[in-house]
């Protein structure tokens, strides 16, 4: 069990930055990431075909014979949240570890959160934070373009594009004073610098990724399930859609060339023949 890869999956390219983090705190672990590219993005869809979905990536992974799946993907986490019941292997999504995250961190009482439409729509970030401290004052905004536009590099801290959504979509967020502002979407972080920009040093930012690649690293050590070999670990990047823009972004986000190891799949025939 301790020796077997770590499964992370997400709708797209943002949950490499829960890879990046696992990466830098457990450097001997093995790493298989399915992004569901082909598929992309899960956040106006349906409750049931994000079950679905979720549930199809996670059997992926278990095919994979991985000894924890995290579902980086704040939607997933929202919305299926019954997934991690029927699976074998230690699971987490995102939310949890976030909300810890954010309640720890804000000194005024008052957290942010943005996230794609289903998951502000659940109210899953409200519920969860409510539950560890039930006088916090919470905000809420979907900002339904911003998975789009990471998945098509429109990340550089001078796009005008970029730069005029994030003051559409969180200008009443500033306005309100929240001190804390939750990243609800694993794509998000990767805009980090245009977001922190805009709301300015004063305002911590909580990256879902970040927080919840801790959690893991923490569950492994406590559970001595962390792969017990010297040598570096491996990362192997699974897609439903072309490797070519995939492997460039990831590149991007890693900051080393991944094009070797990623591979493609049709999600959706695996899931025909399970």
């Amino acid at each position: 069990m301790q020796n077997k890869p770590i499964g992370v999956f997400d709708s797209g390219v943002g949950g490499l930055t829960c890879v990046k983090e696992l990466r830098k705190l457990l450097p001997n672990e093995d790493i298989i990431y399915f992004g569901d590219t082909g598929r992309v993005p899960y956040g106006n869809r349906s409750n049931q075909t994000i079950n679905k979905y979720a549930r199809q990536d996670a059997d992926f992974l278990i095919s994979k014979n991985v000894k924890a799946i995290i579902a980086a993907c704040g939607t997933v986490s929202s919305v299926a949240t019954s997934l991690g019941d029927s699976l074998n292997v230690f699971y987490t999504g995102v939310l949890k570890p976030t909300a810890k995250a954010a309640v720890k961190a804000t000194k005024n009482g008052k957290i942010a959160v943005i996230g794609t439409t289903a998951t502000i729509k659940s109210g899953s970030y409200e519920r969860e934070i409510m539950s560890i401290h039930p006088e916090i004052n919470i905000i809420t905004q979907d900002c339904p373009l911003f998975v789009p536009l990471v998945e098509n590099g429109f990340v550089d801290n001078n796009n005008q594009i970029t730069r005029l959504t994030v003051e559409h979509y969180l200008k009443n967020i500033k306005l309100s004073g929240a001190d804390t502002l939750i990243l609800g979407c694993t794509h998000y972080p990767i805009i980090k610098h245009i977001i922190r920009d805009y709301m300015g040093d004063n305002v911590t930012l909580i990256d879902s990724g970040s927080a919840t690649a801790e959690y893991c690293a923490g569950y492994l050590s406590d559970n001595n399930m962390l792969n017990n070999k010297e040598s570096a670990g491996t990362a192997e990047f699974y897609v439903s859609d072309t490797t070519e823009g995939f492997s460039m972004l990831a590149g991007l986000f890693l900051n080393e060339k991944v094009s070797n190891n990623v591979y493609h799949i049709d999600i959706g025939a695996l899931a025909a023949k399970k």
